[in-house]
């Protein structure tokens, strides 16, 4: 198993132009942000209907995933799942607070597509193929990196 500096040395191969970084530093919370949105805007009765229970089964599907994400980022190191459940905890209010005024489903799909988009132009600028084209384990390392390099006394 490869250690969250291992999993960084790796991602920053592909991340070394200046402009490529900054608009992942923009670009990858806004995907992890509009994702989180996307599933807060999951009915919760998805499942129950489904079902045919008589309750919903889970309030809240962004909070279940994010369990599942804090897993990940346990095991590879705690402060960096302390620093993740931060942006997750901010990311969750931020969209409670969006989708009491706009519906969040479309908020979040245009954020998501925008951001896409930008990490493409990003790629294209530095002239590298995104990491998680490789391993898919990536799109879990992106958030962790940015979070790294902005927020690190390095």
């Amino acid at each position: 198993m490869r250690t969250l500096e291992q999993w960084f040395d790796e991602y920053a191969v592909s991340h070394q132009n200046p402009k490529n970084k900054a608009i992942h530093y923009v670009c990858v919370p806004a995907i992890y942000f509009s994702i989180v949105g996307l599933l807060m805007s999951i009915p919760s009765n998805v499942i129950s209907d489904t079902l045919k229970l008589n309750a919903p089964v889970i309030e809240n599907w962004a909070a279940v995933v994010l369990v599942f994400v804090l897993l990940f980022y346990i095991r590879l190191s705690v402060a960096m799942a302390f620093k993740i459940a931060v942006l997750s905890a901010i990311c969750l209010v931020v969209n409670f607070y969006i989708g009491q005024v706009f519906p969040l489903w479309i908020f979040s799909i245009g954020v998501f597509a925008i951001a896409w988009i930008g990490q493409f132009y990003g790629h294209n600028i530095e002239g590298k193929k995104p990491s998680f084209l490789k391993d898919l384990q990536f799109l879990m390392i992106g958030p962790a990196w940015v979070v790294e390099n902005l927020f690190s006394r390095k």
